[in-house]
């Protein structure tokens, strides 16, 4: 296996693994062709033709990455309009918020008040309020539009795509950084030798490079077939993970898995060769080979609970409607364009989607089903008789949030199986 400095990828259909060069790629899963599923519409925009790619997630059986295999170009992606931000889920926000608290407490870094802290594909800048309430100094490089909303809540930083060129000049603007953190971003990126490289210029020597990515382990144990869509470009277990680093002169020196997102991996590397790994690090490893997450097993009996979920989804939502109930959808995730296309799940079966009023996609219709997304006070006004809950991976505060606010539907969980919750 031949892991190099070179992990950035062309656009379009890709021809080997996206660490190791391997052409021999396996088919995990082929979900069609579907538009990137950020890229919601207008009203005026529903009679145009929409763009469509293919959707495929495939396993490198040399160096054991899970990846799609066809890569849309980032600016189609991450539009100057890209509707997601962080701070909106209260859960979410949280967690982007202890990571300030991680690290400060970490045997792995020294954080003295004023250590410089930059954080990629930073949003609203909700991770890095925890450290500006620590006393660090903070910068967050965000490509959209999101940037300024960031600088209006007092995070400085920068709209512009992050690279080595950009991690330069932060470092000889505002000297090397202590901590870089790509929160769910660092699985997004198709010029990854050249983020990876601008992280190497700007982190001071010894310092922590520290990523969250969704985790291929919990994605297949909860069949979390609607994390996969084209701004995930890889779905990180560890070993590839650890290997790619390498190249660069990092070690990646300790792992755990996280809640975010369904399950995710947080991964601390420092800018450093040859260290050793933490103990939990090992005990990761030892569990990714104990569950045989390198061998095909895993991936055959994620097919099939995948084909029986769209089955079971659909065959419900069909019975509802022709029992005469009502059924909307609640919260907009980027996975629901996935879920609910893949399910061919379209307005006469949902005929609405319901977002918090702050959400940037109320007003908007969801690329390919073209289901509207309201503000959630039409649900209240009207109580559908069912609810199906699009972010499911965080389905029990939504449910205690609703009720609290007088819902009285009942409330569907499409994943890991689909079920209906009895009060």
């Amino acid at each position: 296996m031949n892991i190099t400095q070179q992990h950035d990828l062309p656009l379009g259909h890709l021809q080997a693994c996206q660490v190791c060069g391997c052409s021999d790629l396996q088919l995990v899963i082929d979900l069609g062709h579907h538009a990137p599923c950020d890229s919601l519409l207008r009203e005026n925009q529903l009679h145009e033709i929409e763009r469509t790619y293919p959707l495929r997630c495939m396993r490198c059986p040399e160096c054991g990455l899970v990846q799609i295999d066809y890569v849309v170009a980032p600016e189609e992606l991450f539009y100057q309009d890209y509707p997601y931000r962080s701070g909106i889920t209260s859960t979410l926000a949280r967690n982007l918020q202890s990571i300030a608290q991680v690290m400060i407490e970490s045997e792995h870094v020294k954080l003295p008040k004023g250590s410089f802290v930059v954080d990629l594909g930073s949003n609203d800048g909700t991770l890095l309020q925890g450290f500006k309430s620590a006393g660090m100094r903070v910068l967050g490089v965000e490509p959209t539009k999101i940037a300024a909303i960031a600088n209006a809540n007092g995070i400085p930083s920068l709209k512009t795509f992050f690279g080595t060129t950009v991690g330069r000049q932060i470092r000889e603007q505002y000297g090397q950084a202590q901590v870089v953190t790509a929160a769910n971003m660092f699985a997004h990126v198709a010029k990854l030798s050249d983020l990876i490289r601008g992280v190497a210029e700007l982190l001071c020597d010894g310092g922590i490079f520290l990523t969250e990515s969704h985790y291929l382990l919990d994605l297949l144990k909860t069949v979390q077939y609607d994390s996969i869509y084209h701004e995930h470009l890889k779905y990180y277990s560890l070993k590839p993970f650890v290997r790619m680093l390498d190249a660069y002169g990092f070690s990646v020196i300790d792992a755990e898995r996280i809640p975010n997102y369904g399950g995710s991996i947080r991964v601390f590397a420092k800018k450093a060769k040859g260290l050793l790994p933490s103990l939990r690090m090992k005990e990761l490893l030892a569990e990714e080979e104990y569950e045989d997450l390198y061998g095909p097993r895993p991936f055959e009996e994620f097919r099939n609970r995948v084909a029986k979920s769209k089955t079971d989804l659909q065959n419900l939502l069909v019975d509802l409607r022709r029992n005469g109930k009502t059924v909307v959808g609640v919260g907009c995730p980027g996975r629901c364009a996935t879920l609910l296309n893949y399910c061919r799940v379209d307005r006469d079966l949902m005929p609405y989607i319901a977002e918090q009023p702050s959400c940037l996609k109320v007003g908007m219709f969801l690329p390919g089903a073209h289901i509207p997304v309201v503000d959630e006070k039409i649900m209240f006004e009207s109580n559908p008789d069912y609810a199906v809950i699009l972010s499911w991976h965080y389905w029990e505060p939504i449910v205690r949030n609703l009720r609290a606010k007088g819902i009285t539907s009942k409330f569907i969980v499409p994943l890991p199986e689909v079920h209906v919750l009895e009060d």
